[in-house]
């Protein structure tokens, strides 16, 4: 059984910059150069070369060798999570700061900055960013990662389209009137529709174009440039050269479309420029919209009282090469929750806590819900034996953390729980095969479109509600009238620079712990799973009624033969 959840606080904290200003400094420095420019009598007039006092120049000039050296995380940060939606100004800001401390500062007030709602909990423009920027991964990857990709882009600055025109194979295409008529091939295109786009317009159209059959989709704003048989002489006439009206070669007369002379090309010709404005437009980072706010800081007590127990599960799914997604999922049984029955329902609610701080004990992120488990009074007494789980996803950066969660019971105030273990999240080098947790899930199924990326358990295009344990010694367990559900990403495959494609074997199989005999195996070619990606999902149901009760591991290997490099994942499990 899921929790109801409204959410109620997400805190980053805000910095302010101090400035000193330039004059002191140069005042002060002229009256050190006054005073050593005067020695003593007597004493010898030569300077030691080591104590030279450094001219303005040279002052300044290493100043902004200090100030452009950006390296690692922050380099990440701005060349890709926000490279799409960071302003000029805030860009050559962030390049000027000079240490690690105006950098944090800078990136929790830019996020603050894009907050939609200040008054809320939670900073809903941060975690979209970063869904897109997952989605792109996953959907758009191309012998490269989705968010380099041209359709990533829009999708990460623009969100999903209203409406897609696809025409994955190319082929056959009767072109409309104000692309000149007639019959011609293309290659493998789409047109991405979106009614509004604030500060671009109605009714847009952006359209993506595959013109070497690889999956790289690039923007055009030459609609004429997926035609396949644009070079091909007699071929793929327009409806005036059919007719004898026109020439093919009027097509590359010049202009920003080779769509060459028709019934429309008039009309057409005139918003060219639009098109060149339209294309400048797309790509330039949105505006800021929302109002700065200097502190957003909140602090919370905990209340002491008898154990609440609970369990919590942590996995790590793969955003980019500087973000990584937590999923954290909390397990309550509700025979330890109080519940108060008011006309007939059975109500128990729950407080829950997080926190996540570095080991220099800054908060990086909080988290705080309040959740609600109603059953009707009548079969309150069978649901006791039953769980609920709650989820959590938080955007972290590689490196070590303090994962702490408190949850209280509110109808028996004094009834609460703690929870604090150390958070170690990896780092994806973009060289290296790596993978994402393995999960397995008592519930596994693909969402529909407008769930996609968002929403508890939802990851990708996947609905996946993890099984926790008590410990992370102790296997998960599932009865044999379950299904067994597993997933898990893998990241960096090669790519063949001929083909575009990867090549490699994905195996899973199921080991009889006991007897080390394997009970399940299967084998599938990476081409299966996504042919021209980098990044691929691996995801599994399998019945298990077939399994003598006794302990098990599931095992995930990938062999990538242009990488010459293998990982592997291993779970283990109980079926009771």
């Amino acid at each position: 059984m899921m929790l109801n959840s409204r959410r109620f606080l997400l805190v980053a904290l805000g910095c302010g910059l101090v400035f000193v200003p330039a004059t002191g400094l140069r005042a002060q420095q002229s009256a050190d150069t006054s005073a050593q420019a005067q020695p003593a009598a007597g004493q010898d007039q030569e300077v030691d070369p080591l104590k030279r006092q450094r001219s303005d120049k040279e002052r300044f000039a290493a100043q902004k060798a200090v100030r452009q050296e950006l390296k690692g995380a922050y380099k990440t940060w701005l060349d890709q999570d926000v490279a799409y939606i960071i302003s000029d100004e805030e860009r050559k800001a962030f390049k000027n700061l000079s240490n690690d401390e105006e950098r944090e500062a800078f990136i929790e007030q830019f996020w603050l900055r894009r907050n939609p709602n200040p008054d809320s909990p939670d900073n809903e423009f941060r975690e979209e960013h970063y869904r897109r920027i997952a989605y792109a991964n996953e959907h758009f990857a191309a012998g490269k990662p989705g968010w380099k990709t041209d359709r990533g882009h829009i999708y990460i600055a623009y969100g999903k389209a209203d409406s897609i025109d696809s025409h994955p194979s190319g082929g056959a295409y009767t072109r409309p009137m104000d692309e000149g008529g007639g019959e011609t091939s293309t290659f493998p295109f789409e047109v991405w529709h979106y009614r509004y786009l604030e500060g671009i317009g109605e009714n847009v159209d952006i359209e993506f174009v595959d013109t070497c059959m690889c999956g790289d989709y690039h923007f055009t704003i030459d609609r004429g440039e997926k035609d396949a048989l644009l070079h091909v002489p007699g071929m793929g006439a327009t409806q005036w050269e059919e007719m004898g009206m026109a020439k093919k070669a009027d097509r590359f007369k010049g202009g920003v479309e080779s769509l060459g002379t028709g019934p429309l090309s008039g009309a057409e010709s005139s918003k060219e420029f639009d098109r060149i404005e339209l294309a400048a437009k797309l790509f330039a980072p949105p505006p800021i919209k929302f109002k700065d706010l200097d502190n957003f800081i909140s602090e919370h007590k905990l209340i002491n009282g008898p154990v609440f127990p609970f369990d919590v599960r942590t996995d790590f799914v793969k955003v980019t090469e500087n973000t990584v997604l937590v999923p954290i999922t909390l397990q309550i049984k509700n025979s330890d929750v109080t519940f108060v029955t008011k006309d007939g329902v059975a109500k128990g609610v729950v407080n829950i806590l997080g926190k996540v701080t570095t080991i220099m004990h800054k908060t990086v992120q909080t988290f705080e819900d309040t959740v609600e488990i109603e059953q009707p009074a009548e079969l309150l007494e069978k649901s006791l034996n039953r769980q609920s789980v709650y989820w959590k996803a938080l955007p972290l950066v590689p490196g070590l953390y303090r994962l702490d969660i408190a949850i209280k019971d509110v109808n028996n105030p004094d009834h609460v729980g703690i929870y604090g273990r150390a958070l170690d999240v990896p780092t994806y080098n973009d060289e290296k095969l790596a993978t994402s947790s393995l999960i397995l899930a008592d519930q596994m199924n693909a969402v529909d479109s407008h769930a996609i990326g968002s929403g508890n358990f939802v990851i990708g295009n996947t609905f996946i509600r993890p099984r926790v344990s008590k410990n992370p010694a102790t296997p998960v367990s599932f009865n044999r009238g379950q299904q067994l559900n597993f997933w898990m990403q893998v990241y960096n495959l090669g790519i063949n620079d001929a083909t575009k494609s990867n090549q490699a074997q994905v195996t899973y199989e199921i080991v009889d712990s006991a007897t080390n005999t394997v009970v399940f195996q299967k084998q599938v070619d990476s081409k299966e799973l996504g042919a021209h990606s980098d990044q691929l999902t691996v995801e599994k149901t399998l019945p298990i009624a077939g399994l003598q009760p006794g302990k098990y591991k599931v095992t995930i290997k990938v062999d990538d033969e242009i990488s010459k490099q293998e990982v592997a994942q291993s779970v283990p499990f109980v079926v009771e």
